[in-house]
């Protein structure tokens, strides 16, 4: 089978009652290109899959890569992309909101040498979000605005989940994409080597057909993350910024626990110690589950065994700093600076350790591709 002109990637999270109708647009309207469309399937719950693999069994055209143990948008386009060997790549949502009758003229500016980039955007004469309420506007507009002042290049709508690529865009991102959240449309902007020749071309958000929106509350924090991962992630990656963060919320419940233990329910020391450290651990792992790694984040059976290991790992992390602590201030370092070096020696081992202890790739085999 020959090499597809363009590859179209479609990230999917229980898309089952579309993914058979955006097919059938897609030959509507690609006809005269020769293309694929590779679905990636966060491990959906709803036969989504099953649907796909029906579609494929009757076109060719049609691919599946199924990811079981991450999530996330951003990432599941990446690895779309990296499963194609087309020279163009695009992405859109399985939702129908992006208008794929765009997509020949998107490619006819790659294949005529007249962009490196082709973005459909709200934004510009002619575009619109549809029947988006007012709220959702004020804060597109605000992402967007902290999203151009980012950038190197001028784009009306840098937030666009709908957007074509020459590979070597890719190519040349890949060592900075952080791979995070929902906007991997900025992320390949702000992460690309060189100039980028980007043309943007009016659209119309549409209504979802069909399923419900992923988009929640916590957009608005992985998108603020993103925003850090770019400007200041090479000073201290963000994953160990909300770690530390997340440390120190736990430092304060410690102290709000043993306070409580030993004034209100007259507890020794000891015992108020001991429930404190508890409490707090327990909180650790549920906020750096919730946030810190949230990609990855453990459900289930997986969470319990999670949480021992978490408790196993900050204990020795907690022996480390107090055995380093102790150490220096006995070699004349003042106590101020001895406990922060230890703490943080006990922060870094935390971190490193749990990334590879807890928080790690679930499954043992590379994501499967078909």
């Amino acid at each position: 089978m020959a090499i597809p002109d363009l590859a179209i990637v479609v990230p999917t999270l229980n898309e089952r009652g579309n993914v058979a109708e955006l097919v059938r647009r897609l030959v509507a309207c690609l006809d005269g290109i020769r293309w694929e469309i590779l679905f990636v399937d966060d491990d959906s719950s709803d036969g989504t899959r099953a649907a796909i693999a029906e579609l494929a069994a009757a076109d060719s055209r049609v691919r599946l890569l199924h990811r079981v143990g991450r999530r996330g948008l951003a990432s599941a386009c990446v690895e779309g992309m990296l499963a194609s060997l087309a020279p163009v790549l695009a992405v859109m949502d399985a939702d129908m909101q992006h208008d794929e009758t765009l997509l020949p003229r998107m490619f006819d500016l790659m294949r005529r040498d007249e962009a490196d980039m082709v973005v459909g955007s709200r934004y510009v004469d002619g575009g619109s979000v549809g029947g988006w309420a007012s709220d959702r506007r004020r804060i597109s507009s605000f992402a967007t605005l902290l999203g151009q002042k980012l950038l190197k290049v001028a784009v009306a709508d840098p937030m666009s989940g709908f957007f074509m690529l020459r590979r070597e865009v890719l190519e040349r991102a890949l060592p900075r994409l952080s791979g995070k959240g929902f906007k991997i449309l900025l992320d390949i902007l702000a992460s690309a080597e060189g100039a980028v020749r980007v043309r943007e071309l009016p659209f119309v958000f549409r209504t979802r057909m069909a399923g419900e929106s992923k988009l929640d509350s916590m957009v608005i924090y992985e998108y603020g993350l993103l925003l850090y991962e770019k400007l200041f992630g090479h000073i201290v990656p963000v994953r160990f910024l909300m770690f530390v963060s997340v440390g120190g919320v736990g430092a304060l419940l410690h102290l709000a626990v043993l306070g409580a233990a030993m004034a209100v329910a007259g507890l020794s020391f000891a015992t108020g110690q001991s429930l404190a450290a508890l409490a707090a651990m327990v909180l650790n792992f549920s906020l750096n589950n919730l946030f810190t790694h949230r990609d990855l984040r453990l459900r289930g059976h997986h969470l319990a065994g999670g949480l021992i290991r978490f408790m196993a790992v900050c204990s020795a992390g907690a022996v480390g700093s107090v055995a380093i602590g102790s150490f220096l201030n006995g070699h004349g370092i003042p106590w101020w600076m001895a406990g922060l070096m230890g703490a943080t020696v006990g922060a870094v081992w935390n971190y490193a350790v749990t990334t590879i202890l807890v928080w790690k790739r679930r499954t043992g085999v590379p994501p499967r591709v078909s």
